[in-house]
């Protein structure tokens, strides 16, 4: 196809379209309804089973401190990856706070080896957990995938991959109340480490799920 023609079919086709809000814009659209749905579900879960916990220790907010920046800092740097020629670095926000969150986590598992000995170190599958897990990360993941398809996902696997951790510490976050007396073991074994899994798993699967280069290819040859 002869350039010039191809130029002008572009513009005869083009259409208007928005611009994407700036990213720290889109997670707080984003964190909005995902703190929004997860306080619902995690209120219905507690009401329906024990009530609210009586009393939460220093070290538990500091840790859901971390786990919400995490997944806050983890949805800028995903809705940033899929603006090209945003600055990388924001693609390393998440690892702060995600050290502190795991370092909350292995202080915690000290402790507890400390008042229980060997016990404190056992993990033991965690089943009942599956379920609020699905229920809790639905909307925020569905919501960020939605969000993520918007843009331009130049490395889909890392816009995947740290939608992936965004939407898992949003879910921990709910997660961490309901099991606001477990030991910290089972919370590093399950939830923090099951927050990296997916998304490790979400990264191997970015190139298929958000595979802008070939809606760009259908585009120019429609």
């Amino acid at each position: 196809m002869d350039l010039d023609h191809f130029i002008q079919q572009l513009a005869e086709r083009a259409q208007p379209v928005a611009r994407l809000l700036a990213p720290w814009r889109r997670t707080a659209l984003w964190l909005a309804a995902s703190l929004l749905y997860v306080g619902i579900v995690v209120t219905a879960y507690l009401l329906a089973d024990h009530g609210l916990p009586a009393s939460i220790e220093p070290r538990l907010v500091l840790e859901l401190a971390a786990i919400l920046a995490t997944a806050i800092t983890a949805a800028i740097a995903a809705f940033s990856s899929v603006i090209p020629g945003r600055n990388r670095r924001f693609l390393l926000l998440p690892l702060i706070p995600l050290g502190v969150w795991l370092a909350t986590l292995g202080h915690g598992c000290l402790q507890d080896w400390r008042v229980l000995g060997t016990t404190a170190l056992q993990v033991r599958a965690d089943w009942d957990c599956a379920v609020p897990a699905l229920v809790v990360s639905a909307l925020p993941a569905g919501v960020m995938l939605l969000m993520l398809r918007r843009g331009a996902p130049l490395l889909p696997a890392v816009s995947l991959a740290l939608g992936a951790l965004a939407t898992g510490a949003m879910a921990n976050l709910g997660l961490r109340i309901f099991h606001a007396g477990d030991l910290s073991i089972q919370m590093l074994a399950w939830h923090g480490a099951g927050a990296i899994v997916v998304a490790m798993i979400a990264s191997l699967a970015g190139p298929r799920v958000l595979h802008w280069r070939t809606w760009v290819r259908r585009a120019c040859s429609a």
